[in-house]
């Protein structure tokens, strides 16, 4: 009938919707097997030798297994992330790491995106009200800086950042390239963090054996991530971040004058 919108096939949205479905059973399947939960601080600090000696073995392979395990954590938005980079860090010090990370990061985020893009764009752009059209619109004429903000300072979950611009209508260009900008900060102090494991791991434990050898009875060597972040590089992300909203708010100063002209 006129004026209704023509629904699309089932067919169509299933052919559409089928690499997003994908990526949902495939990460279904690694949260029931537990595969997350290998990767955690306290396993990277009691077998870094191990993996040292794996990396001296493999050469060059190593630093490319890496990239592909990275695309696969952050393609099916498992937890982690943090915890790699600051393992490429430790194994191939700050500047392959930091690229390795930068790379694997960039590659799983964009399939994300593209997934997404290719399953629920379209719909929902046939399916957007005027509020939620001119929001896309708004995002889409300040994606750049928007996306870099995000990127640059990590107020939400590094999958909500990929999924977020697929349904907003950002083109897979800008998506790719301020991903790849936006995250080089953080992932090389990271990767620089990681660099440095083994010194924080030999002051703890000489922190813990002091504490036996004062006879104390619970003395463990918990180690944290966060450890390894200061306050100033959050801040200094933080700054970062408000820069590259300057053009946004520039904008938004600049139209009433230019409409009171007259």
């Amino acid at each position: 009938m006129d004026g209704q919108t023509e629904r699309p096939a089932p067919r169509s949205v299933l052919r559409r919707a089928w690499p997003l479905l994908l990526i949902v059973a495939v990460t279904a399947v690694a949260y029931l097997t537990g595969l997350h939960r290998h990767l955690s601080f306290d396993a990277l600090v009691e077998s870094r030798e191990r993996l040292r000696d794996w990396v001296a073995l493999h050469g060059v392979a190593s630093p490319i297994l890496f990239v592909l395990v990275y695309v696969v954590f952050v393609a099916l938005s498992l937890p982690g992330a943090l915890l790699l980079t600051i393992m490429s860090g430790f194994l191939f010090g700050v500047l392959v790491g930091g690229v390795a990370a930068t790379i694997g990061a960039t590659i799983g985020a964009t399939l994300l995106f593209v997934a997404a893009s290719t399953s629920l764009g379209e719909g929902l752009r046939h399916r957007a009200g005027p509020w939620l059209e001119r929001f896309r619109q708004g995002f889409r004429e300040n994606a750049t800086s928007y996306l870099l903000f995000l990127r640059l300072v990590p107020v939400f979950p590094f999958w909500l950042v990929n999924l977020a611009p697929a349904l907003l209508g950002v083109d897979l260009r800008t998506f790719v390239w301020t991903t790849a900008v936006g995250i080089l900060p953080g992932t090389f102090a990271y990767a620089f963090a990681g660099a440095g494991l083994d010194s924080v791991v030999a002051a703890h434990k000489a922190a813990r054996d002091a504490c036996i050898a004062a006879g104390n009875a619970a003395c463990d060597m918990k180690i944290s991530p966060t450890q390894l972040v200061t306050r100033e590089f959050v801040l200094a992300l933080a700054a970062l971040g408000c820069v590259a909203l300057l053009p946004v708010l520039i904008k938004r100063f600049r139209r009433p004058r230019a409409g009171g002209g007259l």
